[in-house]
């Protein structure tokens, strides 16, 4: 057996300093308090109390005594209280997490909320949003969707010192999909905790049994594992090595020893002292090893040759020439679940199989006949993954983080931010799916490879753009989508590549909100106004589609002819009235009633609908004269409106190519030219004899 010490291990600084400067007050001051505990480790914690140090909690704080606070951080507003009562208050937090007290606390100050990555209950975090007005707690990537940022250009993002590197990474990735601003991310996690957990990671590829020491309650060990359990199926969480037996630990070739940021140099000695002592002990059994020298030497993971030795309905057995037999269960035969033993192998059988675990509990060695085959398909999909080659993966599940796939019968893994190119919150879709993928991220030696769409997409987004850019033409017309739609208009899906249509271009009247003229889903005819394909912009207009509506106007009304309308604007001189065909005439204050009106909005109101009768129309200028007093009862106009008309001036048809003023014009033009004085002279002179 051989015994591997972690390169990284035990006290980091930031606990050695706090632990030193515990003590140091402890022997320096009388009725010394600490205020939660010091570190997660139940022996220092002990020896503190055997100095005397009292244990207190936030709801019972002391007055004019002496208060340790944690390592881990305790917040802004306690310190102030500890301080008010009159305390001297001994600060053990770590340095690090008091830097990212500095970090909120300014990034706050400039208005930049702040989003922290860790567990909201740890004392560590709760003391880091202590210090600011407008922070976020995440505890991973899925809980940045809710986050309410999308009004801000710039967030600040900090992690709890014990977190590992890829959750931050993910939790930045998917904040990128939601969050257009800029992110100001700073590296807050603890460089002996990085190298701490790295240490950990390679040790436990290279041994069958992991220890690692260190207090249930902490954050670092609980961390140290997980990543040990990633690369090891043999690891026992421990605070110190006497509450283990160490018989069942000879079976193991290599052990290794590791140890979480609260644990003391002591302790650790001690482990070491006590699995080298058994060590040595098995050494010294030279009966044991002489036989173990006359079996072929197994270990987990290899892949060794074997006879079978006879075949049951739901296992193998198989004599690897290892002093215990192996066993192969029903599921390790094959990837297909309906198959039987029988079906597969004959007693004398010569067969390669893979060693899963050297002893099931009653001494047999654990083999997988299908690994040997799979191992084969690992081959053939590292060769894609060298190649560049693309695999078609069977979506199987959602999962924390993406998705879960299959691809020849290995299981695979696509992240959420490389299922599509654009964001997708339901991920559910997709189960059952078959999906083209390239492979990004490929491990033989930990059976792991992860997968993208979205690079796939991108390539054939590109190869969609530029064939639409080598046939679109400025100036036809074309069919399109709308995908959808934003304040300053409409995104349409013109074969598999997004134009515009600027909201001056979706109607000859004026478009309050695109969603007034089109919807998402919609198909459209649309005209291409513009193409730049170094910018990737196709700009497009809707509103060319149909008819000016001057045109429609003078195609359908002319002088003397009786409308309706609805007033859209109201001055003192007279009021807009929009027409049927989208144009606005003018009713002047003299032509809405036969009875003085002093003011337009004593009559008329916006939105009112009314009937007018067309008195002038001034083709040059495109402006029209209308009134409502032509068709009260009671005068000439009444009398011969049709000998009127012939008075009027001829209709120029012959100018259909005069453009009509768009919807602004009309309400900009100035008052002299919308006023037609001869007729006010008449209007004037009515009234005058009505007086009389």
């Amino acid at each position: 057996m051989e015994i591997l010490l972690s390169e990284c291990y035990g006290f980091c600084g930031g606990v050695k300093r706090a632990v030193e400067s515990a003590f140091q007050t402890a022997q320096t001051y009388d009725d010394v308090k600490i205020l939660g505990e010091l570190v997660h480790n139940a022996q220092v914690n002990e020896d503190l109390r055997e100095k005397g140090v009292e244990l207190i909690d936030e709801a019972h704080l002391p007055e004019n005594a002496t208060v340790i606070t944690r390592s881990h951080g305790t917040t802004k507003a306690l310190k102030e209280e500890l301080s008010a009562k009159g305390n001297r208050v001994v600060d053990t937090t770590c340095p690090f997490v008091s830097r990212i007290y500095t970090i909120v606390e300014e990034n706050n100050a400039k208005g930049i909320p702040v989003v922290i990555v860790g567990d909201k209950d740890h004392p560590e975090v709760k003391g880091i949003a202590s210090y600011g007005d407008e922070v976020y707690i995440v505890a991973d990537a899925d809980e940045a969707d809710a986050l309410p940022l999308s009004e801000k250009d710039q967030i600040a993002l900090v992690s709890q010192t014990t977190n590992p590197n890829k959750l931050v990474d993910s939790v930045e990735e998917r904040l990128k999909g939601v969050f257009t601003g800029e992110i100001l991310r700073y590296n807050t996690i603890c460089k002996a905790t990085n190298d701490r957990q790295d240490a950990c990671r390679m040790l436990a590829t290279h041994v069958d049994c992991m220890l690692v020491i260190g207090g249930k309650n902490s954050a670092n060990t609980k961390k140290l594992v997980k990543i040990a359990s990633e690369h090891c199926d043999n690891v026992y969480h421990i605070q110190t090595i006497n509450q283990l037996d160490l018989r069942p630990f000879k079976k193991f070739n290599k052990i290794g020893i590791t140890a979480g940021a609260s644990t003391p140099d002591s302790v650790i000695k001690e482990a070491v002292s006590r699995m080298d002592n058994m060590n040595r002990d098995e050494m010294n059994n030279e009966m044991m090893e002489a036989i173990e020298n006359s079996f072929t030497r197994v270990r987990r993971g290899e892949i060794v040759d074997g006879e079978v030795l006879y075949v049951t309905d739901d296992e193998v057995m198989v004599n690897i020439g290892y002093r215990a037999d192996g066993i192969i269960s029903r599921d390790e035969l094959s990837n297909d679940p309906n198959v039987k033993p029988s079906e597969i192998f004959n007693q004398g059988d010569q067969i390669q199989v893979y060693v899963m675990k050297m002893d099931d509990g009653d001494g047999n060695v654990v083999l997988s006949f299908k690994r040997v085959e799979n191992m084969k398909v690992w081959d053939e999909m590292e060769e894609k993954f060298e190649n560049g080659e693309t695999v078609t993966a069977h979506v199987t599940n959602v999962v924390k983080g993406g998705l879960t796939c299959d691809v020849d019968g290995l299981n695979g893994f696509i992240p959420a931010s490389h299922v599509s190119v654009r964001f997708q919150r339901d991920l559910s879709k997709y189960v059952d799916e078959d999906l083209e993928c390239e492979i990004i991220d490929f491990d033989k030696g930990r059976r792991k490879f992860v997968l993208s769409r979205k690079n796939i997409e991108s390539k054939e987004i590109e190869e969609k753009r530029k064939e639409v850019y080598s046939t679109l033409q400025e100036g036809e017309f074309i069919e399109g989508t709308v995908q959808r739609l934003t304040n300053f208009g409409a995104f349409v899906d013109v074969g598999g590549v997004d134009g515009l249509i600027h909201i001056s271009e979706l109607s000859w009247n004026r478009v309050k909100h695109p969603s007034d003229v089109v919807s998402p889903g919609e198909k459209v005819k649309v005209l291409v106004l513009k193409i730049d394909e170094e910018k990737n912009r196709i700009a497009l207009g809707l509103k060319q589609t149909t008819q000016k509506p001057w045109d429609t106007f003078v195609e359908t009304v002319q002088v003397g002819d009786d409308v309706k309308g609805t007033v859209v604007n109201i001055l003192d001189f007279g009021a807009f009235v929009r027409l049927e065909s989208g144009v606005d005439g003018l009713l002047h204050v003299s032509q809405i009633s036969r009875q003085h009106v002093e003011k337009p909005s004593d009559v008329l109101e916006i939105g009112q609908e009314i009937d007018v009768r067309v008195t002038d129309i001034n083709f040059e200028d495109k402006k029209i004269s209308l009134s409502m007093k032509a068709l009260q009862p009671g005068g000439e106009d009444e009398q011969a409106p049709r000998e009127r008309k012939k008075e009027q001036k001829p209709r120029r048809r012959e100018q259909p190519q005069v453009e009509a003023k768009p919807e602004e014009e009309s309400f900009s033009m100035a008052i002299g030219d919308l006023i037609n004085f001869d007729q006010l002279e008449t209007v004037d002179a009515e009234e005058s004899q009505d007086e009389e």
